[in-house]
């Protein structure tokens, strides 16, 4: 079969919200070619069966103080899910980003060149800048290793919203929702859309107070799902208590929530090196990744954050990007001193230190904890020097994001061995 070949700019791959706002940036920039390829058949990403509102809102906004949202449609409060998609798709169309969809990324032919598998047959497109925007992925059943039948009635978040908004499957008549992060929220929401009763939230995490509900759904904490029964259709989820009890709930639908992982297949086919916290690629505070030329942003790099961070930092890495079709960049992209961290703290982004006069997140790191600390004391140390040390002034809960200031950055030994950032 003939292959095209092409060359563009800036090859952008995923149409979420990240990969849109990158696009639009880069060609009201003056980018020449700027191209975003989406293998759905739809641009948009997530928030395209996310029906809720609060998109593109003051929450978004305020997670990077220092990208400015003001007159740009992600800072418009109240949008629900595809009306933020919608106008994310044109801006970027409207600044002459080219946007294609139903296109699969393959693989890697080069430093900077792609394969490229669609309708039409096989493409081969070689850009001067790659900015990788894949998103994440909530892991289903079998990754979380769930014991049972195999029946109907399964469902991850993002298989339901489709279920429910884009298609108008019929879903079930009763419910349990797997997981307590703030996806699990829309996972209520969407149900409650289909008419589906739910039962109840379940999630291994400690009670965090005296109340033991979600919303005006029973929550049990302290529990794990055992097994799941029922064939053909789901008929109950068996959980086990923290303190041995067993319990089956009678359901016929289980909503798998959170437990995001970046969609890293193609940063991982190309070689690129990923952070064994997030789970994405390493990237510095200019996104720039272990391959040069090649940038990466949004949930590919933390899973999972609100589709307005996502934006934001589509829009922050075009700055980085164009320094580099200039031929301005700094040479040591992706090659800056590795940042780890130590339980219970799960991954910080960025993970690599990048050029001193580019500071990350607005002066600050992005850190995840596995368990909740009460005003923990964060400590980062190189070798045998403390370079930091800082209480923070509030309780840090697990799945939720907190932040670490850049003033030790300077301290760094670019000679010195991994930064380890710990609590004390």
């Amino acid at each position: 079969m003939t292959r095209a070949e092409r060359r563009v700019d800036v090859l952008i791959v995923g149409a979420g919200p990240a990969g849109l706002a990158a696009g639009a940036e880069l060609a009201a920039a003056g980018t020449d070619r700027v191209e975003i390829l989406e293998r759905d058949r739809q641009a948009g990403g997530i928030p395209r069966h996310c029906h809720h509102g609060g998109f593109g809102g003051p929450l978004d906004r305020s997670l990077y103080a220092w990208a400015s949202a003001t007159g740009s449609a992600y800072a418009r409060r109240g949008q629900t899910g595809p009306d933020f998609a919608r106008r994310a798709v044109a801006d970027a169309e409207a600044a002459g980003a080219t946007l294609r969809t139903g296109l699969s990324v393959t693989g890697w032919a080069g430093e900077r060149t792609v394969d490229v598998t669609g309708p039409h047959g096989l493409e081969r497109i070689t850009a001067r800048a790659v900015v990788l925007a894949t998103g994440a992925r909530e892991r289903p059943r079998s990754a979380r290793l769930i014991p049972g039948t195999r029946p109907v009635g399964v469902y991850t978040t993002g298989e339901l919203q489709q279920a429910v908004h884009l298609y108008g499957q019929p879903v079930g008549a009763g419910a349990v929702v797997v997981g307590d992060e703030p996806v699990a929220h829309a996972a209520v929401a969407t149900l409650r859309d289909a008419g589906v009763d739910v039962v109840a939230v379940v999630t291994g995490r400690p009670a965090r107070g005296p109340g033991r509900r979600f919303g005006r759904v029973p929550l049990l904490t302290g529990a794990a799902v055992t097994s799941l029964t029922g064939s053909p259709r789901l008929t109950g989820v068996s959980i086990r208590h923290e303190d041995g009890r067993t319990t089956t709930l009678r359901c016929d639908t289980v909503v798998l929530t959170g437990d995001f992982i970046p969609d890293h297949e193609l940063a991982r086919r190309g070689g690129l090196r990923l952070d064994p916290g997030t789970r994405g690629p390493a990237y510095d505070s200019a996104f720039r990744t272990s391959r040069p030329g090649v940038f990466a942003v949004g949930n590919l790099l933390h899973a999972v954050e609100r589709a307005g961070f996502a934006a934001q930092e589509g829009r922050a890495v075009a700055v980085p990007v164009l320094h580099r079709l200039a031929g301005t960049d700094v040479v040591d992209g992706g090659r800056g001193m590795p940042l780890a961290v130590e339980p219970p703290l799960l991954w910080i982004a960025p993970n690599v230190t990048g050029p001193h006069r580019i500071r990350p997140h607005g002066d600050r790191f992005l850190l995840r904890s596995a368990r909740r600390l009460s005003r923990p004391r964060l400590v980062v140390r190189q070798d045998d020097d403390e370079l930091h040390r800082r209480r923070l002034l509030s309780a840090v809960e697990p799945g939720r994001t907190f932040f670490l200031d850049t003033e030790w950055l300077d301290r760094v030994d670019p000679d010195g061995g991994p930064v380890r950032i710990t609590v004390s």
